[in-house]
């Protein structure tokens, strides 16, 4: 089989994570994968923010968590925070966004790093702190959170689950 193939059946969303850093080099690749997803008529609308100092973190973590009404983490411990944001003046915008998740996701695992897909991105980037850090970034417009690729070492296996019956319909 090949291998891109592979990875794409075998990736699974992890959510228990070692401490262990990511590389620099892998998370450069992980990252680039992203800049070439494919966005509506190439206009590029989605930012990604790689967030891997701990105090950003953990305030991202605890402003996903409250939108949540929780406490606990909800980036499953995992050292990399990605937040993918885009562009709302562009009509494509949210689906340029899935898009670059679903490439740092697939880049990831055919990396041998584990990755998960959380949401609440758009409500953390309307709170008040959530707009302070992208001004803090320099990040100006009319961007809105697609969600959160949390990246890192797993320390769990995940079997794939069942597929649902009727999951394809041909018309020949």
């Amino acid at each position: 089989m090949n291998e891109t193939i592979k990875t794409l059946l075998s990736r699974r969303s992890i959510r228990k994570y070692k401490k262990d850093p990511i590389p620099d080099e892998i998370l450069a690749q992980i990252l680039e994968a992203g800049t070439y997803a494919p966005t509506g008529m190439n206009k590029q609308s989605p930012i990604i923010l790689a967030v891997t100092n701990t105090s950003v973190r953990n305030q991202l973590a605890q402003l996903n968590a409250q939108v949540l009404g929780q406490d606990k983490d909800p980036f499953y411990g995992a050292p990399v925070v990605l937040a993918v944001l885009a562009d709302k003046s562009v009509s494509t915008y949210l689906y340029d966004g899935s898009l670059v998740m679903g490439n740092l996701m697939n880049a990831a695992a055919s990396l041998g790093i584990g990755s998960c897909y959380i949401f609440r991105a758009r409500e953390v980037f309307e709170m008040e702190e959530g707009k302070e850090l992208l001004r803090s970034l320099g990040i100006t417009g009319s961007y809105e959170g697609i969600g959160f690729c949390i990246l890192g070492y797993q320390d769990e296996e995940r079997e794939a689950s069942k597929r649902k019956e009727n999951y394809i319909y041909f018309i020949q």
